[in-house]
Order: C-alpha cells, then structure tokens, then sequence
C-alpha cells in the first residue's frame, strides 16, 4: 500500500507518519509512506504511481487542500481521500470528492484507530501480513501467500503459494489470532486454510485450486461450508 501525507508543515507531516506506523503494526499493513510539502508536488507523484490512501491538509500556505482533491480525482477515483483540517467547514466540498474521512486537529491515537478499522476494509487484500518467528529469524508473510498451515510434533508448517513451507515454533492460537481474516477458517484443532485459494468443499474436505486436499473436522463441516459459501458471496460482491 502506498500513503501519502500532505502537508506543508514538516512536523506535522513527522508526527502523523510516526502515528500511521503505530497504526500500520496494529493491523498487520505492509505499507510505504510518503511526504509532501505542496499539493502540486503530491499530484506530479500521484500522476507517476497511484497512491492508496491520502492524507491531505486542507489548509497548505497558498494552496487548497480541497482544490488538490479536484484534482487528484479527474485523473484517480479510487484513492482513498482523509481530509486534515481543524474544523469541518468544507463537508460539503469533501463529499464532492469523495473524501472518506475529516481527520479534526487535533487527533488522538483512538481517533487514529477508528479510521484504520475502516479503512482496512476497504483495502485490496494483498495488504495484510503476519510476521513470525522462523529458525532463521522473522519471516513476513502476506495472507494471500499462504495456502494453510498444520500444527505438527510442537511446529506449525505453513505452506505457501510458491511451493515452499515455512516452520515456525509457536501456539497454533497465537497463529490463528495474527490471521484474524475473513478468508482463514480454522478446520480443526490444528489446521487453519485460506478460503481465497479454496476451490471447493466437498463436505470433508477443502480442496485447494492447486489440488491439495485439507481435512475438516466432522463437528466443524456445516460451519466450513457456510464460512466458505459466505466468503465466495462476499467477493462476488467486491
């Protein structure tokens, strides 16, 4: 996910990227942050490579923030667009643009946080990632790599798009709590699958688009299979 941050004053440019971080960890984001000074500068980037998510101060010196915005929409549509503002004076003009949030000075870390809830619904799902401890040090996974993962003999085996696997000494809850995901359902005790890569359920098992076949718990199959139905009625929807 790309960020970008305008504003012409660069400390408050610096406080709210060390804000974003705090934010980015909590929910597992693989993002990369941007600053800028001016609104001209931001849209000559913006033009280069699309940003995700932009957090843009209505008041920079000479320039609009919202006038920015008029902007950046008439070549991107889907950037998410927080305003930054001391007052809510220019709703109006921020619905014009489609602006997701008003971020009012000043902000707190559970102001921050309410935003991130929403905003990462609305992220593409290549986003998110888990960071665990392998033998040869932490590892990053994002969700849409991993296939499913097995507790075995005091490992987890997670095994992964690429053909490879990786093992990780951990609970197999402390596994499930990091992919607190809509596309990750726990078949049994000790095996978690991601639904994205699930091409059916046949009652007994998942089976994977790529053919492997994952067990499911006898007690737990009429919940995989609506868990499964659920997901594929939501992505049909997105």
């Amino acid at each position: 996910m790309r960020i970008a941050i305008v504003d012409d004053i660069a400390s408050e440019r610096e406080h709210l990227n060390a804000e974003l971080d705090v934010q980015l960890a909590r929910l597992s984001l693989d993002a990369v942050t941007f600053g800028y000074a001016s609104g001209a500068d931001f849209l000559a980037a913006a033009k280069k490579e699309r940003f995700d998510l932009v957090f843009l101060d209505i008041y920079l010196g000479n320039e609009n923030g919202v006038d920015t915005a008029q902007a950046l929409r008439r070549f991107d549509t889907n950037c998410m667009l927080i305003f930054i503002t001391t007052s809510t004076d220019h709703a109006l003009e921020g619905f014009r643009v489609r602006a997701l949030h008003y971020l009012v000075k000043p902000f707190t870390q559970e102001d921050l946080a309410a935003l991130f809830d929403e905003i990462v619904k609305r992220l593409p799902a290549e986003d998110r990632y888990i960071q665990v401890n392998a033998p040869g040090g932490p590892v990053r996974l994002r969700f849409q790599e991993i296939l499913y993962a097995q507790h075995h003999q005091h490992q987890i085996h997670i095994y992964r798009t690429d053909g490879q696997e990786t093992v990780v000494r951990q609970t197999f809850r402390e596994l499930c709590a990091g992919l607190a995901d809509g596309r990750f359902f726990p078949c049994s005790r000790g095996v978690i699958v991601n639904l994205e890569h699930a091409g059916d359920f046949d009652g007994t098992d998942f089976i994977l688009k790529n053919g492997t076949r994952v067990p499911v718990s006898r007690d737990l199959a009429k919940a995989a299979r609506m868990a499964f139905g659920d997901f594929l009625f939501r992505r049909r929807e997105v």
